[in-house]
């Protein structure tokens, strides 16, 4: 989070792949504006590198905001109603 409004996802990438190959790096975009949200999604090869991108990034500022880089939570998964069919 925090990211400049005007960042793109080649240029996240290149921020993470100093520290290591990355796999995917996207910019998350608004469906309805196409802007970006100003935040992100970083998967790197390797977690050690991942490790320290989050450690060394963390509480930067690349804009006005500072930087908030933390691993991926899970997005809850809501039960699912199952009805019968008639």
């Amino acid at each position: 989070a925090g990211l400049p409004y005007d960042l793109d996802d080649a240029e996240l990438e290149e921020i993470f792949e100093k520290f290591g190959p990355v796999v995917t790096a996207r910019v998350a975009m608004d469906k309805e504006t196409n802007k970006s949200k100003g935040f992100g999604f970083v998967e790197m090869k390797n977690e050690a590198d991942a490790k320290e991108a989050i450690e060394l990034l963390n509480d930067i500022s690349l804009g006005k905001k500072p930087l908030v880089v933390k691993p991926a939570e899970s997005k809850p998964v809501a039960p699912r109603i199952v009805r019968p069919r008639r």
